[in-house]
């Protein structure tokens, strides 16, 4: 059982502070999803968990191991990242774009096994991409780049999925789906999954736990019934809402109210 663990951690660009000592962990098996207003903090912690931003304070632990302590060929063998923007070569095949998630396990001038071959197989199937297997990237719509990025991240075999807005710019059909297919793998392979949302009811109905950020300071956390309230809503987002149960499952639903609030709750920690 292998849980991702963030512990004070405080982040800054040009010593400008964007997160404040922000704690909170992802276990096995469990969805966790960062919400918050936009430049609260969300990218941040996610670019810090990959170690692409460094830390100014604190520690992230990987099943007890200080992340900084590990190889950048260990992290890629037990991470994962989904960027919100990811940049894959246009002219590579599907297959091609898969099959570098297994770069990480490969030694020096190692070419690929029979059973990484099988990885990449298993991959695309699993995300329903098999039939694009010859197709160039160029070629692919939004919907399906973002399945090509799943599965090349699956062929990594990590034990923590990172996802950074991963269904931008996507349609509501792709939307579920790739967030279907993301919570099923988290259940199958018993995988932490953090995952940044903007959208308050698709968080609310695929995440076990949410976080909620505010000024890049954690405000709440806790399942989304707990979090996910008319009073949290108007306190982070200055935004007056109504909350209801869903009919099929009881989790929240969020309407905006036309009361307006015109507050603005979203204040840097450098203004504080």
């Amino acid at each position: 059982m292998i849980k991702l663990e963030m512990q004070g951690i405080t982040l800054s660009y040009n010593h400008t502070p964007v997160v404040d000592k922000v704690s909170f962990q992802v276990v096995p098996g469990e969805m966790l999803g960062l919400i918050g207003p936009n430049g609260c903090g969300k990218t941040s912690i996610i670019k810090a968990l990959s170690r692409v931003l460094p830390l100014r304070s604190g520690k992230i632990l990987l099943d007890g191991q200080d992340i900084n302590g590990l190889s950048r060929s260990q992290m890629a063998k037990m991470i994962g990242v989904v960027p919100q923007n990811p940049l894959m070569p246009e002219t590579f095949t599907v297959a091609e774009v898969v099959l570098l998630g297994r770069t990480p396990h490969l030694g020096l001038l190692r070419h690929e096994s029979a059973r990484d071959l099988k990885i990449v197989e298993w991959a695309m199937e699993r995300t329903g991409i098999s039939t694009l297997a010859s197709r160039k990237i160029g070629e692919l719509s939004g919907g399906e780049r973002q399945r090509v990025t799943v599965a090349r991240v699956l062929a990594q075999e990590p034990v923590a999925i990172l996802l950074d807005e991963p269904t931008a710019n996507l349609d509501i059909n792709h939307q579920t789906a790739i967030l279907d297919l993301i919570r099923d793998l988290c259940k199958e392979r018993n995988l932490a999954v953090l995952i940044a949302l903007h959208d308050l009811n698709l968080a609310a109905q695929y995440c076990d736990k949410l976080v909620i950020l505010k000024g890049g300071r954690l405000f709440t956390e806790g399942t989304p019934r707990q979090v996910i309230t008319a009073e949290n809503i108007l306190a982070v987002y200055g935004m007056n809402s109504l909350v209801y149960p869903h009919p099929e499952n009881t989790l929240p639903v969020v309407l905006a109210s036309n009361k307006a609030d015109n507050r603005s709750n979203n204040s840097r920690i450098s203004e504080k």
